[in-house]
């Protein structure tokens, strides 16, 4: 199973816990997205291309088939293996996920939090900017991971400030935000510049089981954008968590593998 990580974030987490993955006989595969980390940076990256980088670490693995899951910023890319590797991917899970910016009918703002709202609106209109921006806050985090917890507290709904409570959440939250951030702010960037963009995807080809998940109360991804998935993917499965938000998905990760170990093996 690949786990395809938050925005910012890394292959550091946050992922099940160990004794979760061995009751439930999962190997967990994560990498951090080009730009983040370690690894070098993609210019005009795009949601498909990872696909090819999901394709390429699977075959040096030797794993034929494999689910994909994605949380928040990793579930655009989870879709994204979904669509453009048949045969391969047996099952798919986007918690908290966008939909695309050119999604017909969705008003793609509404509901979502002043601070994204501003950092996709500047992408679309002054790159420049946003690098400056997100440059500045990635030094923030490396020289305390813990503060951006400060930057997002203010629009936090009651539910992601209980989860952030949690000692243990928020410290694997923190060395995350660390790890993305270490060597650069690229891709984070990145990934900002992705969402905006066109995907790349066509999310109408997917035939595989896709559970959609979304906390209802989320603020920094808005339900309406899952609500928008269910109706364009075929083959998807949508539950919407009342009382939940955007970091809701971190405690329903056991539920979500589950789900994804019901897989059978696809047709090559």
């Amino acid at each position: 199973m690949f786990l395809l990580h938050g925005t910012p974030g890394s292959s550091a987490g946050p992922a099940p816990r160990n004794l979760v993955l061995s009751n439930q006989n999962v190997r967990l595969i994560s990498f951090d997205r080009p730009g983040y980390g370690s690894s070098d940076r993609l210019v005009a990256r795009t949601v498909a291309d990872v696909a090819q980088d999901v394709a390429a670490i699977a075959d040096s693995l030797g794993v034929g088939q494999f689910a994909v899951l994605g949380r928040s910023g990793g579930g655009p890319h989870a879709l994204a293996c979904a669509a453009l590797l048949p045969g391969r991917v047996t099952r798919a899970a986007a918690l908290v996920s966008l939909a695309p910016p050119d999604a017909d009918g969705l008003d793609w703002f509404d509901g979502m939090t002043g601070s994204n709202v501003a950092a996709y609106t500047t992408a679309a209109a002054d790159r420049e900017l946003l690098t400056t921006q997100f440059v500045q806050a990635a030094a923030k985090i490396k020289a305390n991971p813990s503060s951006h917890f400060a930057n997002l507290d203010p629009e936090m709904p009651t539910p992601d400030r209980l989860i952030v409570a949690n000692t243990a959440i928020r410290e694997m939250l923190a060395q995350s935000f660390a790890e993305a951030v270490r060597t650069s702010a690229d891709g984070w960037i990145d990934d900002v510049l992705a969402f905006c963009s066109p995907w790349g995807v066509d999310l109408s080809a997917i035939d595989v089981p896709v559970l959609l998940w979304h906390g209802e109360d989320d603020v920094f991804s808005p339900v309406a954008h899952t609500q928008w998935l269910a109706r364009r993917i075929p083959t998807a499965h949508m539950e919407i968590r009342p009382g939940s938000a955007h970091l809701g998905a971190l405690e329903v990760l056991p539920d979500i593998l589950s789900w994804l170990i019901r897989a059978t093996p696809v047709a090559t």
